[in-house]
Formats: structure tokens, C-alpha cells, sequence
């Protein structure tokens, strides 16, 4: 090569030396701006991923009592959860059937609302619809719109479109049955990629274990850890703690008037699965109780593979609900009415007519707080959803809120808010009295009638309320007239709200605008017959006001909401005054004296250790019976009472169905202030006894015959206008009742 070829071929080189530099430094550039300028944006598009997040319920908060022992609580439960987003392209329907399979071999059973049952041997089905349950009438007319069938649609209507929607043809006629009722349920709670479904609740820890053996054969089914209401003292105020249950198409999905639809619900962050209170203390403290849920966060790429799975916000449980009640006292209470219901029935109720039912009410006059709320018969908590159906059948209504919704006529117990009116308003005085000769004549066409027990002649406040003077209270009524007596009525806690959180009767006092209303009426009702009824929450605030003097404050059962955590009060429920009556002069010292003369009629309250004022009732009731030619109704038994008298503390209402006497109430009065003076010095027991001190009803012999205590004076009075009624919405059993007037 001579010199010329050799400069040529190094200037060549060094062209491709340079070309090939540059080409090398426009890659690195680019390198460059791909990794370092614009990396992460092409990184997502090379994964193409997608976040999927899932609600983590928090635990539901605790319902406590005074002393902060559990009454209602949650506890670890495990569901059955299917997951779309995990299943990826596994053939849905064998899934299913391969789960079915691993629950009925663990006798488990699975969601599936579908009222249809399974085919008969002729493949043909048949609604399950009660036919007298609203409820189920409700979902059956829902299904068939949300099939988009016609209501005349027949079961097998409904399957046939099932089968159609869902792709089923080709599987048995059970298998149609069972995986249309899981699809349709799948429908109801909106199942899919966002929304997991929740295919068996409350498993066993032997499904959980055997769904996990499975587990690489069903993927997307998942064992889900979630909290569950249980009540560790079942029997405690159960009709005023009222229930937790699923949220209902009703209230998820809820269309005004205007045909708005509406998802309230969804809108404070629910989800169509949720559980939520939906009676009693629960759903009025829903909020509280609710606590904030977490969400579970799932990464899936542009393959469909899961690449990440985190607890982006963790759950934070309910606050904690503190009532009122001591729970140790509610059960003694509970304990007293059951043992008091027998001993009238022993002692008194000889014959076949039997008291069978009663409420009690008994409250802190100082603030108004609920210390217990009884009813008799009551129910387990724990076992009502599966003894629903003995329970809502038994005769005597278990079920039955008699302390809050049961309306009664409350009788003789009524007279001293009229001898309140009376004496308030100047229409009497200490001095005032009524002549009694045991009929009142002033109507020339009705003349009601006083037994004169303990007393004739001139008679004073204080004597007739002691003696519960039939003839006094007419005459003050009539004059008065029940727009003025009523007026006080109110004001003392009857025919109003007592502002207690839950449901509550309202009641009804006599008044002019009553379809029946004519002026016998106003006497009538001045001795709490008439048209007037009141429940035993509104008798034991009416007890309290009288106590305090007329100051009536709010009836409650919420103490503080807690922080669950720390124990922190975070609210306080402070005493609240609902109404005043002022005490002008001596009203509320001539009641009281009243009030106390008439416990002094009653043996077990005259030698009690602390001074009881109260007064009686024998209210009749719609329901009779004759004694030969003459008719006598059936009455009832209602007591208010408070004391101690000279510092008042606790005040009681009482009502006892076809209990006969008023004054028949007078042990289970003892017996809940002994409950309550053992719980002040703590020898009240956790199951409601009192050490080994008897309680006034176990102390009664079995072959006692009626004690002195009677009611003094009767509530009744023969007057085809009265218009008695009976509110308590029970049925009277055939017999006879022994009456103690």
C-alpha cells in the first residue's frame, strides 16, 4: 500500500470512528432520556398496573354497663369470602360447587335468600314465602322486579329465568336450584371486581381449616377474619339494647315520594353487606358504636398478576356505649318481678285467672338516669335468631318492650297529679275537704261509687291520697277540669316523652277532643280511669318529679361514650331538665305525706328501714268477669313509689297484669330497694342476690293467705261512658281473679 492508499484508508477509519462515536452518543442521549427523564411514566406502561381496594370493617364498639362490665361486645368470626378480582379466569359456577360441597360436609350453610325451594320429583318449585310475613311477601315482589318478571310469575317463572340469566341448563335440576340462589344473592350484594361476596358467615374453625386445605383449588376464596355481636350477659336489658342485623334493600336503596332514588347509606360510607343497628340502643348509637372501617389495597398488572397487597388504612374500632344501669341491680330487679308474679299468684291469684306479665321501671331521681328497665317474661339475646319463632308465638310476648311501649291505665296512681294541680292552682288547700259517704251525687244520672276503706266523712288532701279516696278526687277533678289537671300531668312526666333514647309509647291522658268525650269523663280520668294511659317508664319519671319537687329531668340510659382504646370519656350525658313545677307553698309536702301515709297501709313497707312514700292502683281493665249475676272487670296492679322520703334517691314504676290490688306491689317495691341499698353497700351480688338476706317475696309462705295490705279504695267506677281501655295489647286468659279492694 504506497502512502496515498495508507492516508486514505486512516481518513476512512477515522470517519467510521467518528460515525460510530456518534451513533453511540445519540443512544446513550436517548438511554438517557428513557431511564432517567421519563423512567417511572414508562415503567407504569410497561406494568399497566391497577389498585383495587377493599373494605376492612372495624370492630363494632362495646356496650357497657356503670361499672364498665361488658354487656354486648364483639367477637372474632370467620366468613367465607370470594374475591373476583383473585379468581382470574377459574370456570365460576364449578368453583361454587366445589365450595357447597366443602360446607355441607362441615355442616355449614350459605347465603342464599332466593325463596324458591329445591325441585320436586316432578322438577317443578315452589315459593317459601310466609304467607302472612311482610318480610318475606317484601323480598318475594322485589325478586321478581329485579328479575324483571311480572308479580304473577310463578316459582318456576322465576327459575327459568335464573337458569337462563345465570347460563345453567346444563347442570341437575338441584344444582340449577342451589347455584341460582348463590347468583342471585352474588346480584344482591352487587358482586364484582370492587366488591367481594360473602358466601357463608360465622364459619367453624374446622371450615376454616378445611377451605385453607383447599386453597390452591379455589383461588379467590378467602377466609376473612371479621367481628361479630355477642352478648355476654344476653338477659340483660335485651328489649332496650335491641339488635344488630344486615342492611336491608329498604334502607340501602330508598326512593322518595317523587320517585328520587337514593342511597343514603352508601353515601356515609356503608357497604350493601354491612352490618348496622337496626333497633334499640344499637341503632340510636350507631355512629358511635360503628367506629371507622381500613382499606385493604390490591395491585394487579396489565397480565392480571397480583404483584402487591397492603392495609393502605387501618380499621379503628367503635367507641364504647356506657349505660345507666348497674347490670348486677337490672338482674335483681329482673329476679324480683318473676319472684313477685309467682307470690301473686300463690297469695292471691288462686283461681285460673293468673298475673303473667309486669314492667318495672326504677330510676336516680337525682338525674334522671335509668338504674333498670324489667320486663317479665323477657328473652335471651343470644337466642333470638334461633328461637325467633317460640319467642314472637308465646302468648305472653317476650318480645315485648312492656317498660317503654306498654301502655296502661294507671289507676289510683294518677291522684296525686291531680291533688298536685289542685293544690298548686289554689283550688285547695291543707285545709280543703270533701264530704265521702261512698257515692258521688253530683250527677243526677251517674253516681260513682268509694269504698270508703279507712275513711268517711270530711276528708282532706293528705287522707285522701293515704286512702285513696275515690269521692275527694272526683269532686277536685270535676271541678278542676282535666284541661288543668292534665296540664300537670305533663309537666310530671305523663303522656309525654321522657326523652329516653330508644322507642317509646307516648301515651294518652283524657281530654275534651276525644271522640267519646262527656263531662263524666273528667271524673273518670281524675282517678286515672277514663281514656288515659301512661307506660311504667312514663310512672317511674312521674315518681321521680314528685320526688324532686317538680323538677322533672330527661329519662336516660346512656351514662358516656368511651374511648375503646383508652377508657377516655369522650361524652357525658349531664342531667337534663325537661319541665318545672313550681312549688308554690306546700304542695309537694302535703303529697309526700300522703304518699307516705299510704305505705303505712302496707305492712312491708310500714316496717321497712327506710321511709317509702307511694301510692296504689287497681285499674280495671276491658276484660270481665261475673260473680253470680254481677259483672267485675279485671284490673290490674301499678304502684308509683320513691324514696328514701326524707332524701330521695330512687323512684319505681310498676305495672303487673291482671295483678289484682295495687297494693300488691308492695314487696317487689321492698324487694328493689333492698336491691338497691345492697348495691349502695356492695354486698349486691353478680347474679342480682343479696348475699343470703331473703328478699320480701321469698320470705312469703307458700300457704299464706292474703296479708292485711289492701288497695285503698277502688279505681273503678261503674260508667257505660268510661271508655276504660287496655293498651297493653294483651289477651285475657279465661278464669276468675280474686280481687283485693
Amino acid at each position: 500500500m504506497n502512502q496515498e492508499e495508507r492516508k486514505t484508508a486512516i481518513r476512512r477509519m477515522r470517519v467510521l470512528v467518528a460515525a460510530a462515536c456518534i451513533l453511540m452518543l445519540l443512544y446513550g442521549l436517548r438511554l438517557i432520556f428513557l431511564q432517567l427523564v421519563n423512567g417511572d411514566d414508562f415503567k407504569s406502561q410497561a406494568t399497566n398496573t391497577t389498585d383495587y381496594k377493599f373494605t376492612v370493617t372495624a370492630a363494632r364498639g362495646d356496650i357497657v354497663d356503670s361499672s364498665g362490665k361488658r354487656i354486648a361486645t364483639s367477637v372474632t368470626g370467620y366468613n367465607v369470602v370470594l374475591n373476583k378480582l383473585l379468581m382470574g379466569d377459574e370456570d365460576l359456577d364449578g368453583m361454587l360447587q366445589r365450595i357447597v360441597e366443602l360446607l355441607r360436609e362441615n355442616g355449614e350453610s350459605w347465603n342464599d335468600s332466593l325463596l324458591i325451594s329445591q325441585p320436586d320429583a316432578a322438577g317443578h318449585y315452589t315459593f317459601t314465602a310466609e304467607e302472612g310475613s311482610t318480610k318475606d311477601q317484601k323480598a318475594l315482589a322485589a325478586m321478581k322486579d329485579n328479575l324483571g318478571l311480572q308479580q304473577y310469575a310463578t316459582a318456576n317463572d322465576v327459575m327459568e329465568k335464573l337458569v337462563e340469566d345465570y347460563d345453567l341448563a346444563s347442570y341437575p335440576l338441584s344444582w340449577q336450584r342451589t347455584l341460582g340462589g348463590i347468583h342471585y344473592e352474588m346480584q344482591l350484594q352487587a358482586f364484582s371486581n370492587v366488591n367481594n361476596f360473602i358466601m357463608a358467615e360465622n364459619v367453624s374453625e374446622a371450615t376454616v381449616a378445611t377451605i385453607k386445605e383447599h386453597s390452591l383449588s379455589l383461588p379467590g376464596v378467602e377466609i376473612v377474619e371479621t367481628s361479630t355481636r355477642s352478648y355476654e350477659q344476653s338477659t340483660v336489658l335485651p328489649h332496650v339494647l335491641g339488635r344488630v342485623g344486615k342492611i336491608t334493600a329498604e334502607k340501602w336503596k330508598v326512593t322518595d315520594e317523587n320517585g328520587q332514588t337514593t342511597y343514603p347509606l352508601r353515601e356515609k360510607g356503608y357497604n350493601m353487606n354491612d352490618i348496622i343497628g337496626i333497633s334499640g340502643l344499637e341503632s340510636a348509637y350507631e355512629d358511635e358504636l360503628r367506629g371507622k372501617d381500613g382499606v385493604e389495597t390490591i395491585t394487579r398488572n396489565s397480565d392480571g398478576v397480583i404483584v402487591d397487597t397492603a392495609l393502605t388504612t387501618v380499621p379503628e374500632p367503635g367507641h364504647t356505649v356506657q349505660l345507666t344501669i348497674d347490670s348486677r341491680f337490672q338482674k335483681a330487679v329482673d329476679k324480683a318481678l318473676a319472684e313477685n308474679i309467682d307470690m301473686i299468684n300463690r297469695v292471691y291469684n288462686t283461681g285460673s285467672m293468673k298475673a303473667a306479665a309486669c314492667a318495672a321501671v326504677v330510676l336516680d331521681v337525682k338525674d334522671g338516669s335509668v338504674l333498670a328497665a324489667s320486663n317479665y317474661p323477657s328473652f335471651d339475646q343470644n337466642l333470638y335468631a334461633t328461637q325467633y319463632s317460640e319467642y314472637s308465638a308465646d302468648e305472653s310476648l317476650p318480645l315485648f318492650n312492656r317498660s317503654l311501649q306498654g301502655l296502661y291505665t294507671p289507676g289510683s296512681t294518677f291522684k296525686p297529679a291531680v291533688a298536685v294541680a289542685a293544690l298548686d292552682s289554689g283550688l285547695i288547700n291543707r285545709y280543703s275537704t270533701v264530704f265521702c259517704n261512698g257515692v258521688y251525687n253530683y250527677y243526677s244520672d251517674y253516681h260513682p261509687k268509694c269504698t270508703r276503706h279507712g275513711h268517711s266523712g270530711n276528708i282532706d288532701v293528705i287522707t285522701a291520697i293515704k286512702w285513696s279516696c275515690n269521692i275527694f278526687f272526683y269532686d277536685v277533678g270535676r271541678r278542676l277540669t282535666s284541661e288543668v289537671y292534665d296540664a300537670y300531668a305533663y309537666k310530671l312526666g305523663m303522656g309525654v316523652r321522657t326523652g329516653v333514647e330508644v322507642s317509646e309509647a307516648l301515651g294518652h291522658l283524657t281530654s275534651k277532643t276525644d271522640s267519646n268525650y262527656m263531662e263524666s269523663l273528667d271524673v273518670q280520668a281524675a282517678i286515672g280511669q277514663g281514656n288515659t294511659v301512661v307506660s311504667p317508664v312514663q310512672l317511674a319519671t312521674y315518681a321521680a318529679t314528685i320526688a324532686n319537687r317538680g323538677t322533672r329531668y330527661r329519662t336516660h340510659f346512656v351514662k358516656a361514650i368511651l374511648d375503646s382504646n383508652t377508657g377516655e370519656v369522650l361524652q357525658e350525658t349531664q342531667p337534663e331538665v325537661m319541665d318545672v313545677i313550681e312549688d308554690r307553698g306546700e304542695t309537694f309536702d302535703l303529697v309526700q305525706q300522703g304518699m307516705i301515709g299510704v305505705s303505712q297501709t302496707i305492712p312491708v313497707l310500714a316496717s321497712y328501714p327506710y321511709t317509702i312514700a307511694c301510692k296504689t292502683g287497681t285499674p280495671q281493665r276491658s276484660e270481665g268477669y261475673y260473680v253470680g249475676s254481677t259483672y267485675k272487670h279485671y284490673t290490674n296492679t301499678t304502684m308509683i313509689a320513691y324514696g328514701p322520703a326524707e332524701d330521695p334517691q330512687i323512684a319505681i314504676g310498676i305495672v303487673v297484669e291482671y295483678g289484682g290490688g295495687g297494693a300488691r306491689a308492695g314487696n317487689l317495691v321492698a324487694d328493689i330497694a333492698n336491691a338497691y341499698f345492697a348495691m349502695q353497700d356492695g354486698t349486691l351480688n353478680e347474679d342480682g342476690t343479696i348475699g343470703k338476706q331473703e328478699t320480701a317475696a321469698d320470705s312469703t309462705p307458700a300457704d299464706q293467705t292474703a296479708p292485711a295490705q289492701t288497695e285503698t279504695g277502688t279505681d273503678t267506677a261503674t260508667d257505660p261512658a268510661a271508655g276504660t281501655t287496655d293498651a297493653a295489647q294483651e289477651t285475657a286468659p279465661a278464669g276468675q281473679d280474686v280481687l283485693d279492694n
